[in-house]
């Protein structure tokens, strides 16, 4: 399943280029990625129920093309692979005009919440993987 999370640039979000600042971007995918959990039905109240949390240990970002106050973006976000704890969500945001402004590899880990140690990802992400 993708996801879909349109937004719109504020003024806050730029920087002295007149542009999105670049760590804006990582918001931008991050409230993206928070949408596919929420529609996946894996919010943070259903993986504390199974004792487990994601952590983002990789993000791995390509600037396409400038994104400015007032654009309106959507933010997708999908399912790209899974190992045994550790899973990729492939993550792009296009402009108004259907052009791709940035894309994202971002590798998160399963842990345990209790010994903060990698946990096996539960059948409940995995199957989104398939």
């Amino acid at each position: 399943m993708e996801s879909k999370l349109d937004i719109i640039v504020r003024s806050t979000e730029i920087d002295v280029n007149g542009h999105v600042n670049n760590a804006k971007y990582l918001e931008y995918l991050e409230w993206g990625r928070e949408e596919w959990y929420e529609q996946s039905q894996l919010s943070y109240e259903t993986f504390g129920a199974m004792g487990i949390q994601t952590v983002t240990v990789n993000i791995s970002i390509n600037y396409k093309k400038e994104c400015k106050q007032g654009d309106q973006l959507t933010v997708t976000c999908r399912p790209d692979k899974m190992g045994r704890s550790s899973f990729v969500l492939k993550q792009e945001i296009f402009n108004k005009q259907g052009e791709l402004c940035a894309d994202a590899l971002v590798t998160s880990v399963t842990m345990d919440s209790t010994t903060r140690k990698s946990r096996e990802a539960p059948e409940a992400l995995r199957k989104h993987f398939t």
